[in-house]
């Protein structure tokens, strides 16, 4: 229950739906392929990094924007692999996460009454960073099963009440990688309708079959309007270091910095300087390509593990995610599958409902979504598990969500 005191704009906002299917994960000994993280080390040279200089005894608060040398670092992989120049003292800030970038951008941009468009499924901290805000909401679906764009329903969304747009590609939960003509499509009407972009693109180097990352803020008339959140934690397996950053022009940098100082002030010392040599080095390593192809191989093995039990998966062109269908089984609903999953077969999975809007959960009602960025071990006891309960999904005991 929630206190009296708290105030009206967040009574909506309920208990993360990663915290409460881990927490059933825990009760009921399930494989936990709920919640996006790794269970597995990050690079040794990027640790080695951090220890080296926690004994130099570089403990202490770094700049409000961040250590010059990540920013720096960051500056230069964007040049290097996107042809984008940024500024790194006045254009690239260094965050407590993507999270807090999403966060810190939002209140500082978007004034009570602003519209945002959100393309649904989303990451479930968009809608709450908007009303947070004083911002309404505005949704787009993306269709499944290929999750494409209608452009009607986009154009339709865009009005002079439009401030902005959020765009994450690849795309959370569903592992869509957004083409060079949907970006081109948004970036057409942003620049029409003189709406600003919130580009997310925290998994940018987990590509499969080809797929390529465009990076939003690349396309013509876009840099001056673009606002683009990344982090290492993904890209190297560092999630708990929340190290992430945003890159903008001049102007919407200093607006978000004036938010960002009053929020954390600063991310932690050591870890920015490790994560400047993760991103210095990434390259010369190819780092990138052999990340890339380790998490090719993981979501092959789940897709053969969701398939021989039954599931009928929706292959990612990227991220960490697969969603798959659960129609053949019958059960009312994702919720109510989720949780059967997880206590009666012993393997957790997220409802994907609760990344759309209350209206629209309904899209959502036969899917499931899996993290599939885990060890072997942990993708083999989830497949053994999936491949002995083909009976007790098609004939469980309750197929109801209560």
């Amino acid at each position: 229950m929630i206190s009296d005191h708290a105030a009206s704009r967040i009574r909506s906002f309920g208990t993360s739906i990663f915290s409460e299917m881990s927490r059933l994960a825990l009760e009921h000994n399930a494989v936990n392929l709920s919640q996006g993280f790794p269970d597995f080390p990050g690079p040794e040279y990027v640790k080695q990094a951090a220890v080296a200089e926690i004994n130099a005894d570089q403990n202490q608060y770094a700049p409000s924007p961040g250590l010059l040398a990540l920013r720096q670092a960051i500056a230069a992989k964007l040049q290097r692999h996107y042809g984008l120049e940024y500024d790194a003292e006045a254009e690239v800030t260094v965050t407590s996460g993507a999270t807090e970038a999403l966060f810190s951008t939002l209140q500082a941009l978007i004034e009570p009454g602003d519209e945002v468009i959100i393309f649904q499924p989303f990451y479930d901290a968009y809608p709450p960073d908007v009303v947070m805000a004083g911002g309404v909401p505005r949704y787009v679906t993306l269709h499944a099963p290929d999750w494409h764009i209608d452009e009607g329903e986009l154009r339709a969304a865009f009005s002079p009440r439009t401030k902005a747009v959020i765009v994450n590609t690849p795309h959370n939960p569903t592992g869509k990688v957004y083409c060079r003509a949907e970006l081109e499509l948004i970036a057409a009407l942003c620049q029409q309708y003189d709406v600003l972009a919130v580009a997310d693109e925290v998994y940018e180097h987990l590509l499969f079959d080809g797929n390529q990352h465009v990076a939003l803020a690349s396309l013509p008339g876009m840099r001056e309007r673009t606002i683009t959140v990344n982090s290492t934690g993904k890209t190297f397996s560092l999630t708990g270091w929340k190290i992430g950053y945003l890159t903008a022009p001049a102007d919407l940098t200093a607006a978000v910095r004036r938010v960002h100082q009053f929020v954390t002030f600063a991310t932690a010392t050591p870890f920015q300087v490790a994560a400047a040599v993760a991103l210095i080095e990434a390259d010369e390593r190819d780092y990138y390509t052999a990340f890339a192809a380790m998490y090719a191989a993981k979501r092959d093995k789940l897709a053969a593990a969701l398939t021989a039990g039954g599931l009928t998966p929706l292959t990612p062109q990227g991220t960490y995610f697969t969603m798959a269908d659960t129609a053949a089984f019958g059960f009312s609903d994702d919720v109510a599958f989720a949780r059967y999953l997880t206590t009666e077969v012993g393997v957790a999975c997220i409802p994907p409902s609760a990344f759309y809007q209350a209206s629209d959960r309904a899209a959502a009602r036969h899917l499931a979504r899996f993290c599939f960025a885990k060890v072997e071990p942990t993708l083999d006891e989830a497949a053994r598990r999936l491949r002995s309960a083909g009976d007790a999904l098609r004939h469980p005991r309750s197929k109801s969500a209560s």
